[in-house]
């Protein structure tokens, strides 16, 4: 049985085919490929575009979807991760998506379940469906020429399982990556790296900011995030004219990961990424249920 863990279960083919499908599934048409089949969403952490993307792109596909309710299951009783899994599996869904605050705990469940899992995000560890419809909407925008376009990641990277599923990705695809943010948000890495925002946007051919994550933060490091804005928001002065692109996972902190006016800029393609994401996330499930 097959999961998606991480952007390390899928070969370079695999992506560019779930890119292929993806590509058509943009047309937002329903389709009847997985009529009869039932997918259960159970997300621990709070959500909104993921959950939202995944059960749109579950129904365009003609899936049935269960989302488990987190707060009125056993879980909130004390019930353990491994019933759970038993749980779920005795339900007989064709596919199980999570999201868990705790790093690992998707590997954990996929070893008890007899369907495919695919990790909505676990922790800091991964974000496997945000890469790809990251790393889709960087191909689409460049017609497929993505080896050696510059990325510069900005912001808590440290915190973030979307930067290392990215980080990821993108360099297996020839994208060159440079890292920025403050010290305390800066994870240890092989890769380029400044804490100069401007030096790194220079060069860049896109840009990825990030949220501030302060709910996975051990420590306040900041007495306000208006002070990391000072340093590290993407305002208009930053790009001036640059022919660039901007990206975001979202939710953007307006004024703090990105400004009023940038959010508004049509070379900022936040909202190009949620429509990528349903496309690829529809790519996906096709691929995790039809062919396991």
């Amino acid at each position: 049985m097959r999961h998606l863990i991480s952007t390390k279960n899928l070969s370079n083919q695999e992506v560019l085919d779930i890119f292929k499908d993806a590509k058509d599934f943009l047309d937002k048409k329903p389709r009847t490929l997985l009529e009869g089949k039932s997918i259960t969403t159970i997300f621990f952490e709070n959500s909104t575009r993921t959950l939202s993307s995944f059960e749109s792109a579950a129904r365009r596909l003609g899936a049935r979807v269960l989302r488990l309710d987190v707060a009125r299951s056993s879980s909130s009783k004390g019930e353990t991760l491994y019933d759970t899994a038993a749980n779920l599996d005795a339900m007989s869904p064709n596919a199980i998506i999570i999201r868990h605050s705790h790093s690992g705990a998707p590997q954990i469940l996929s070893h008890h379940i007899h369907c495919p899992l695919i990790n909505a995000g676990d922790g800091k560890h991964a974000h496997p469906t945000q890469a790809l419809l990251d790393l889709f909407t960087i191909y689409e925008h460049f017609k497929g020429e993505i080896k050696g376009k510059k990325i510069t990641i900005i912001g808590d990277i440290k915190s973030s399982r979307v930067a290392n599923s990215n980080i990821d990705l993108l360099t297996r695809f020839g994208l060159e990556i440079t890292l920025v943010a403050p010290p305390h948000f800066m994870p240890n890495s092989n890769l380029n790296y400044t804490y100069d925002i401007k030096k790194a946007i220079e060069k860049a051919d896109i840009i990825m900011s990030l949220r501030t994550q302060v709910e996975r933060h051990e420590k306040i490091v900041y007495a306000s995030l208006k002070d990391y804005a000072n340093d590290f928001c993407i305002n208009s002065s930053l790009i001036n004219d640059k022919k660039v692109i901007l990206l975001h996972p979202g939710p953007v902190n307006r004024n703090i990961d990105i400004s009023d006016e940038v959010m508004n800029d049509p070379r900022n393609l936040v909202l190009k990424q949620v429509e990528h994401g349903v496309a690829i996330r529809m790519a996906v499930l096709k691929k995790f249920i039809l062919e396991n």
